[in-house]
């Protein structure tokens, strides 16, 4: 048999050996801690909640439970819910490179396991270790992302998550080197999303759940792995059949980066806008500008949006716009919303929010440009910036402008952000009467050996 492909070797020699520290695991648990808020709050909506009644998950027999319900199913059912709960509003952490995509999308295999190995196993975990295979999903995902445009091709970003989904769970269930190579391969293999259902005319709600549908199915090919001694050592480099030549075309998939906690330690979370990321500074800029033009919103002759190129190309939007997908993808929509409101939040997107017919108005005077110089702030890996600037010109000549570099969120305002997040927890937990001192006090434990995930875990879970 041939040698595994190089980037399928140097993926398994890290989930086996890789060890975050201290530092990382701080961030995993604010990551985590963010991810699971994010789920409580999807459970608000009515749409959600149909996923949850679907009958034949529902039916399932299982013991693997579901964030913030009673649910108990099957692994890959839990999955597939946990996933959709943390990414369904859009409002959890964000990686941007040469790929987009979000790897807490990958904490669902990782609860959903933590479950299963102690129900079906007698395998007991701590946090410390949930918060290690967190560092090593976000890095694998994310590093991909760095080198790789998926994109460009028409293929969706969450197979990557289902690459870093399927690593990490192997190394969960104890599998050894090959057999992690194996699992990998086979996810490789098995069907990739194309991107349709994120663009104009066919933007839905499949965005919501699409993460959560990869994880169950990378957990589905770990699964396998343990009945059947197959892989693909060749998947990647094959000719004419392999993933390179078959959907990358001219750009064969590379991973030549380091492998250790550089996504983690530089992850974007989304603190107070539940909207796409690189429509977020110009959120910021926008509801700054909202008190200056107060009342003056029929003298505005034009709006100016510069922004960076993939803000060019994923969510500037003209014509309709067709569903909560769509708008909350439309950074001309995100900007008018924000001047005319002064705020913004999962409400904002709503068919009753949309009828206001001066969003409308506000988006035919938006021109949308790229700046060059955002777009060279973005792809910079020392400032990894989305930066945005909003111009709002009068009638009257009086021009209104600003320009915000880093969202609040990004690493180099972490200090600024921690009390939102927390804050951000917190609202929704008390709103939803989740155990909520219990909760707080697990957030704000800073020793993490001092927090037991199963006391934790059955706090998140009815």
């Amino acid at each position: 048999m041939p040698d595994f492909d190089p980037l399928i070797k140097k993926i398994s020699d890290y989930v086996q050996t890789f060890q975050a520290k201290d530092e990382s695991l701080q961030e995993a648990k604010t990551c985590f801690f963010d991810s699971i808020a994010c789920a409580f709050m999807a459970l608000e909506h009515d749409q959600v909640k149909k996923f949850i009644e679907i009958d034949y998950i529902k039916n399932s027999q299982g013991s693997v439970r579901v964030i913030g319900t009673d649910l108990k199913t099957n692994a890959l059912d839990a999955t597939f819910l946990n996933g959709a709960l943390i990414r369904w509003l859009d409002f959890n952490d964000t990686w941007l490179a040469k790929e987009w995509g979000h790897p807490s999308d990958n904490l669902s295999i990782i609860l959903a396991l933590v479950d299963y190995l102690k129900n079906h196993r007698s395998t007991s975990l701590n946090f410390k270790e949930i918060l290690n295979y967190m560092v090593m999903a976000h890095e694998i995902q994310g590093a991909l992302a760095i080198e790789n445009s998926l994109n460009k091709e028409g293929l969706d970003h969450v197979a990557l998550v289902k690459i870093a989904s399927a690593s990490v769970g192997a190394k969960m269930l104890g599998h050894k080197d090959h057999q992690i190579k194996a699992v990998i391969s086979n996810a490789f293999i098995d069907g990739h999303s194309l991107r349709t259902y994120r663009h104009f005319p066919n933007t839905g709600a499949r965005k919501s759940w699409a993460a959560g549908d990869a994880s169950a199915k990378a957990l589905k090919q770990v699964f396998i792995s343990e009945v059947s001694d197959e892989s693909y050592s060749t998947v990647l480099s094959a000719k004419n059949w392999g993933f390179n030549d078959v959907l990358m075309g001219k750009n064969p998939l590379k991973l030549e980066r380091d492998l250790g906690s550089y996504v983690m330690d530089n992850i974007l979370y989304k603190v107070s806008f539940p909207a796409e990321f690189h429509a977020q500074t110009a959120a910021e800029a926008a509801i700054s500008l909202s008190s200056e033009i107060k009342g003056k919103i029929q003298d505005i002759k034009e709006i100016k949006i510069h922004t960076q190129e993939p803000g060019i190309r994923i969510i500037s939007k003209k014509g309709p716009l067709n569903n909560y997908a769509d708008r909350d993808h439309c950074i001309e929509y995100i900007v008018a919303w924000c001047l005319l409101n002064g705020n913004l939040n999962s409400n904002s997107y709503s068919d009753i929010s949309a009828s206001d017919k001066n969003i409308d108005k506000l988006r035919d005077l938006t021109n949308t440009v790229e700046d060059q110089a955002y777009t060279e702030k973005y792809y910079d890996l020392d400032e990894r910036a989305i930066p945005n600037r909003v111009i709002v010109t009068m009638k009257t000549g009086e021009v209104f402008e600003k320009e915000v570099i880093y969202p609040l969120g990004h690493k180099n305002r972490r200090a600024e952000s921690l009390p939102f997040l927390k804050g951000k927890f917190q609202n929704i937990i008390e709103n939803l009467n989740i155990k909520s001192d219990e909760l707080m006090k697990f957030y704000d434990e800073k020793n993490l050996d001092s927090i037991n995930i199963y006391d934790l875990l059955n706090c998140i879970y009815k």
